[in-house]
């Protein structure tokens, strides 16, 4: 039975009724979150790597064929959380061909973690105009200007990619945030409005429910695991649980407490989600805040 296997595993952090009573320097690590062990790299992703690796020797490829099998390669490795390598890749690709719109996507992501803001968005912008409909490069966008202290601008982005999904809980809850950094309240009032094109059947509308405050936090991690069917699905999903946990309490100025969700985010090992990246940019940020 797969929860058997998924089991609840006591980890340190920092309660909440702790950050109400005391200062975050005097917190004790008293509760118990939902945990798993790290996901494990797919060898067949490491199989396909090599197969590309190999048929880019041939010298018969025509520069659209090499320009596909770099980007594919490319995707593998950032994957396996092999970011230099796929930038690498993606570079190649985009010399051979450069109306890849996908390739300058990633391109996009993979400099906005390395907070090259401005590099970010240009990447991003050429996405666009060789594919305006490609949806995420509008969601990467935004989390590019949202990090790039330009929330204001990142809403329209934002705004966009929901108009193409309104059932999409994600989407609802990246506009929440970056409407949140204007004004918190009506945040709160659109966050709700958005709400109720949503599925609430849907496991990530509990987050949404989280926002709101209609479910507590307890209740939220004691059901993360409702209706998993593997430990890659569970990892997933703490992932997000975490990440969205962290993003809460960063807003409330937990500040010790949102850096743990953001490493245990991190400790999932789910390399491809944005929330695994993010969260590596989010701690990063804090430590530069600290530092200054």
């Amino acid at each position: 039975m797969i929860l058997k296997h998924l089991a609840l595993a006591s980890f340190a952090i920092l309660s909440l009724s702790a950050c109400q009573t005391t200062t975050e320097s005097e917190l004790t690590p008293i509760v118990n979150v939902p945990f798993t062990a790290p996901l494990v790299s797919d060898f067949r992703s490491e199989i396909a790597i090599a197969r590309y690796s190999e048929l880019l020797n041939r010298a018969d490829l025509s520069p659209e064929q090499q320009a596909k099998l770099y980007y594919d390669r490319g995707v593998l490795f950032d994957s396996l959380g092999m970011t230099t390598l796929s930038r690498i890749d993606f570079n190649r690709a985009v010399k051979l061909k450069p109306d890849l719109a996908e390739v300058y996507n990633f391109l996009g992501i993979q400099h906005t973690l390395m907070q090259q803001y401005e590099k970010a968005y240009e990447f991003f912008d050429s996405a666009l105009e060789l594919d305006e409909g490609h949806e995420y490069a509008y969601l990467n966008r935004g989390i590019a200007l949202y990090y790039g202290d330009r929330a204001s601008i990142a809403k329209s982005d934002f705004i966009e990619f929901l108009a193409r999904s309104p059932n999409d809980p994600y989407r609802v809850l990246w506009l929440y945030l970056a409407q949140a950094q204007d004004n918190k309240e009506q945040a709160l009032v659109e966050l709700k409005a958005n709400a109720k094109a949503l599925d609430e059947s849907q496991w990530a509308y509990q987050l949404i429910a989280l926002f709101v405050g209609d479910m507590s936090e307890n209740t939220f991690l004691s059901g993360i695991s409702d209706g998993v069917k593997s430990e890659q699905e569970y990892a997933q999903r703490l992932c997000e649980a975490y990440f969205y946990l962290a993003k809460l309490h960063q807003a409330a100025g937990n500040n010790y407490l949102a850096a743990d969700y953001f490493k245990l985010a991190l400790a999932t090992n789910v390399h491809e989600f944005i929330e695994y990246k993010y969260a590596r940019l989010e701690l990063e940020l804090m430590t530069d805040e600290n530092a200054g």
